[in-house]
């Protein structure tokens, strides 16, 4: 095990060897294995956005072992899907990849000011699939957050439990925030610690934008004059808000771009001590071999050598 692993495992000392196992088990897999940087593919979009809009682009992508496969021969981390998709292809690649089932659902066929998730599978279908995690997504904002707050603690706990690492989607979103105010600096940063708080080992938000949702909020980063105004100082200040980046924070990868936008992204994470990147329309909407290529220049930019100061600092962990 490398030092950086052992050093990310140092920060969650309340886990059991078990948790800890399954953390090593995601952070040691792939190309990016023991980097401390993750690359996740994840597919829930078929439950989330529907089948059509999702995988018509790729049609292959209909299929749910493509993205086992692609997953696997991109050297990604981990695969990350509901139930369903995870019991199709469990079986056929038991251990050849980490998988972590995504717990909790919804669709868009109705259009809610305050969005809410299903819970669509448990812990026990986690384990008894081999999975390495539970996936879980909040909507701070949201008039149901109290509820989903409550059900992140009791699965997260459960999870634990029994051995198994909590990766959280932290998404504000609701009739709270404005749209912009979905992405803003100060609430991506309380969505991170947020999940932080209730128990998440690994975190995925959007890229924050500059705008400052909350009048209190902007007060506090013009009076302490919290540097923002470059997407890397934006990740830095996520990081932060991660227990001074002992939590581990991953970046979604969003609608699909092109090439170019999103690399622009992955060197942005990077540049600000960003711990890797959970993308998953980018990669299977595309042709699977343009794909390959895409995932590969993403682990390409992880793996490469911090350059910014900001990064080179979060390299080298807290003291």
């Amino acid at each position: 095990m490398t030092p950086r692993v052992k050093e990310i495992l140092g920060w969650y000392g309340a886990d059991s060897p078990g948790t800890l196992t399954n953390l090593a088990r995601l952070l040691n897999h792939g190309r990016l294995g023991g980097t401390g940087k993750l690359v996740i593919l994840p597919v829930d979009q078929g439950f989330e956005h529907g089948p059509a809009r999702s995988f018509a682009p790729n049609p292959p992508a209909y299929d749910p072992l493509y993205h086992f496969q692609l997953a696997l021969d991109a050297g990604c981390n981990a695969y990350a899907a509901p139930l369903g998709f995870i019991e199709a292809g469990a079986r056929e690649y038991a251990g050849d990849i980490p998988l972590i089932l995504k717990t909790n659902d919804s669709d868009v066929l109705r259009d809610d000011a305050d969005p809410s998730q299903a819970l669509t599978s448990c812990v026990a279908d986690a384990l008894r699939l081999g999975c390495c995690a539970v996936g879980f997504t909040i909507y701070p904002g949201s008039a149901h957050e109290l509820e989903m707050y409550g059900q992140l603690r009791a699965y997260a706990h459960e999870a634990k439990a029994n051995g198994l690492a909590v990766v959280v989607w932290s998404y504000p979103r609701g009739s709270g925030l404005s749209k912009a105010g979905e992405t803003a600096i100060d609430v991506v940063g309380y969505a991170v610690q947020i999940a932080a708080q209730l128990g998440a080992h690994i975190i995925k938000v959007k890229l924050p934008s500059a705008h400052i949702e909350q009048e209190a909020a902007r007060k506090v980063f013009e009076a302490q004059k919290i540097p923002i105004s470059t997407g890397a100082e934006r990740v830095s200040h996520i990081v932060d808000c991660a227990f001074a980046g002992r939590r581990v924070v991953i970046f979604s990868g969003g609608a699909a771009v092109s090439d170019k936008e999103l690399l622009e992204e992955i060197k942005t994470i990077h540049e600000g001590g960003g711990f890797g990147s959970i993308i998953g329309r980018n990669s299977f909407q595309r042709p699977r071999t343009a794909a390959l290529q895409l995932l590969g220049e993403v682990m390409d930019i992880y793996g490469s050598a911090l350059s910014s100061v900001l990064a080179t600092h979060r390299s080298v962990g807290v003291s």
